[in-house]
């Protein structure tokens, strides 16, 4: 299991690798680009030693045998195209129903954007909730800690957890806009804790990427290649 779990962590940094380079190449030619430097993919590794101390912590690993694909990677994907999609409906159908006329800040151009925003995501787990669930709960059994305050741990790490992302995203605007990027924002990094707890980290990793998917990349390539199209 740990090899399977050392491949997969290979295979995002090489995803990430490439598109340090690949960003670094792009931004000589397009304005507006965001790069990723070797000081940011050198951070990636910090969570490694955490992905091989799943059990210990009791977590199940990244790919526990047992666990259907169901669980690890469709339910938590499709949660995370429909917070996309509730996304889209309230900030570009309500807020900014007209086209846009050049790429805005949080869309990248295709396929650069698949690379930025799966190593994105990697790096939002491995920091959200990698490496404190492990290290906070791998301390609690290793003191032999019961089952029952295991639990408690748990479910406050979930909540500290997806507190962090909704808080740092605050920002300026109409109450319900705000009230609505907290609730859901709160509502999403939960479910990827509890996504976590049942299938593993890839659960969590895979409910992210469900998001990043519609709300980054495929929105990304409308703009790009139909409104920004149709304008020139």
């Amino acid at each position: 299991m740990k090899k399977n779990t050392l491949i997969t962590y290979a295979c995002l940094l090489l995803v990430a690798a490439i598109t340090v380079v690949a960003g670094q190449q792009l931004a000589q030619q397009k304005t507006n680009i965001r790069v990723w430097d070797w000081a940011a993919w050198a951070l990636l590794l910090a969570g490694l030693p955490f992905a091989l101390l799943q059990q210990p912590a009791g977590l199940p690993d990244w790919w526990q045998p047992g666990i259907s694909n169901k669980k690890r990677i469709l339910l938590p994907l499709l949660t995370g195209l429909l917070f996309a999609i509730m996304d889209v409906i309230v900030f570009v159908v309500i807020l900014h129903p007209q086209p846009y006329e050049s790429m805005p800040p949080f869309l990248q151009p295709f396929p650069y954007s698949v690379g930025l925003y799966v190593s994105g995501a990697f790096e939002v787990e491995i920091f959200y909730r990698l490496i404190p669930l492990t290290l906070v709960l791998c301390i609690a059994k290793k003191a032999k800690a019961s089952a029952k305050t295991w639990n408690i741990l748990f479910w406050l790490l979930a909540v500290l957890t997806a507190l962090r992302e909704p808080l740092e995203q605050l920002s300026d605007g109409a109450v319900w806009v705000l009230v609505y990027a907290f609730v859901t924002g709160f509502a999403m990094n939960f479910m990827q804790a509890v996504f976590y707890r049942r299938a593993g980290f890839m659960a969590s990793l895979f409910t992210r990427l469900g998001h990043y998917m519609l709300w980054h990349i495929l929105l990304g390539i409308y703009v790009e290649y139909v409104q920004l199209a149709y304008l020139n």
